[in-house]
């Protein structure tokens, strides 16, 4: 996992870097909807490459899927260990039962 976290360090260092040099700094200049509009896009690509059953490219639009995930966490300032230790929260648990102990809107 130490890919992810290193992914994440390198998306917090370009928040402040001129847009025009990086397309993090790009991404985060327009905003959480935006992050989250283009996190959405490459989640449907990878749900279009996992129906098609075109392993490599479902493997690529993977790793599009986590990087923009981590860039729409940033700008939210919501971090990977949040995520991780709500994932190590849940382990163990049934999907049923963790849904089920959830409190209603």
């Amino acid at each position: 996992m130490n890919i992810l976290h290193d992914l994440e360090a390198t998306i917090q260092s370009r928040k402040g870097a001129d847009p025009s040099s990086s397309w993090t700094a790009k991404l985060l200049s327009k905003g959480p909807e935006k992050c989250a509009e283009k996190f959405g896009e490459e989640a449907i690509e990878a749900i279009i490459e996992a129906v098609k059953g075109d392993r490599a490219k479902l493997a690529s639009e993977g790793a599009d899927v986590l990087y923009h995930f981590l860039v729409m966490l940033a700008a939210r300032e919501v971090s990977l260990d949040e995520v991780l230790n709500e994932l190590a929260r849940r382990q163990g648990l049934s999907g049923v039962a963790e849904k089920a102990a959830r409190p209603k809107p």
